[in-house]
């Protein structure tokens, strides 16, 4: 994979967050309406599209190799959260922005990002993999993602069982025992979950048209949590799973995957359950835009 095709990935990415941009500054989008957007993608769409991501694909591998890649995400993730328990407070900033901190750090845009990266670097097969992969943060991100942002305080446990999470566990399900619906309904699930990712980056870029652009990239707490995000956590997590003797395929995928920059789901649930949403779109933009040069660099290396 050149670092034009890269370049041109992240640039689709980049125009839905102007695109958003733009439309609240003409006053198509605002406060109001990103609300209503975002209760469709976290309730409707993002749902679908959790669930599509293992119905629409190819035969998954059979389950002794699921279980190999999930035993990678134990680490994975592991080390997300250890990370996004430790370095935020080292940081410092409101409680706001230390929820956005600890998100950033514990959940990559594994999904819109992730998926094309891969393939373009390992091949098809590579998708099935990155996949499996990504099944526990589907599932973490819409638990674990709202007590980072606001506490457990601020959250109910009905609201722990929102439809992402459920969708999450039928993804999962359907993944190890390799159970498939009929193809019309993943393609159904897929229609609609195909609103997900430029419905939330136009949110995200919605979010933005508030806020002095000037001032998001001169922060130096986003430029740090960015280079967490996208070089001292693949870096890490390269050197750890080279320690357990994982090599090939699937160290590279992992490793990948870890470059991602923050998840756009962030700024979802920082609308649903009250977190810091100007900061969550910022560490979006900032980390995103960064790893237009950091991914092509890991990759390189890798390969």
């Amino acid at each position: 994979m050149s670092f034009w095709d890269t370049l041109s990935q992240m640039l689709v990415i980049l125009f839905a967050i102007a695109a958003g941009y733009a439309a609240n500054a003409l006053g198509y989008l605002g406060e109001e309406t990103d609300r209503r957007i975002s209760k469709i993608i976290l309730n409707i769409s993002m749902p679908c599209m959790i669930v599509a991501a293992v119905m629409t694909g190819e035969a998954l591998p059979d389950p002794a190799v699921i279980f190999s890649i999930l035993k990678v995400g134990v680490i994975f993730y592991g080390m997300e959260f250890l990370f996004a328990c430790t370095v935020p407070r080292l940081l410092g900033g409101t409680p706001g922005e230390i929820g956005v901190w600890r998100f950033a750090l514990a959940f990559p845009n594994v999904g819109f990002i992730g998926y094309p990266v891969v393939v373009s670097l390992f091949g098809p097969d590579a998708l099935f993999y990155a996949v499996v992969l990504a099944l526990p943060f589907n599932l973490l991100s819409f638990t674990f993602g709202p007590l980072m942002l606001v506490g457990a305080k601020n959250i109910q446990l009905k609201q722990m069982f929102s439809p992402c999470v459920i969708a999450s566990l039928i993804g999962l399900a359907l993944a190890l025992t390799g159970t498939r619906p009929p193809m019309l309904v993943g393609e159904c699930l897929s229609f609609v979950g195909d609103l997900t990712v430029p419905l939330s980056l136009m949110v995200v870029g919605s979010l933005l048209a508030a806020l002095s652009i000037k001032s998001v990239f001169s922060s130096p707490r986003l430029w740090a949590v960015s280079a967490l995000r996208l070089l001292i956590l693949p870096g890490l997590l390269f050197l750890i799973l080279r320690a357990f003797g994982v090599e090939g395929l699937v160290l590279g995928i992992a490793v990948i995957q870890m470059s991602m920059p923050v998840a756009v789901n962030g700024s979802m649930l920082c609308m649903e359950y009250g977190g810091d949403q100007s900061c969550m779109a910022q560490i979006t933009l900032v980390s995103t835009a960064a790893s237009i040069v950091t991914i092509p660099l890991l990759a390189a290396a890798l390969l």
